[in-house]
């Protein structure tokens, strides 16, 4: 792990505390999982199409085909 000094405000500082006690975790844990989630949430979705190969190259074009049916009992 590697140190490092950040700045906060009073305002920021008293909910850091807050956190860290109603959590029963450290400050600097609260602070690491911060981080992680607004890195996180900074990343681009992950892709929703391409994600598998059916072995069907013309799956795309016969999607209505394929998908008649789906919903009903």
């Amino acid at each position: 792990m590697q140190k490092t000094t950040v700045y906060l405000s009073d305002e920021l500082k008293r909910l850091l505390e807050r956190a860290a006690v109603e959590t029963q975790r450290s400050e600097a844990e609260v602070i690491r999982e911060g981080i992680r989630m607004a890195a996180e949430s900074s990343l681009p979705p992950a892709p929703h199409s391409g994600i598998f190969d059916s072995g069907d190259p013309c799956m795309s074009e016969r999607v209505d085909e394929l998908l008649e049916g789906l919903g009903r009992q």
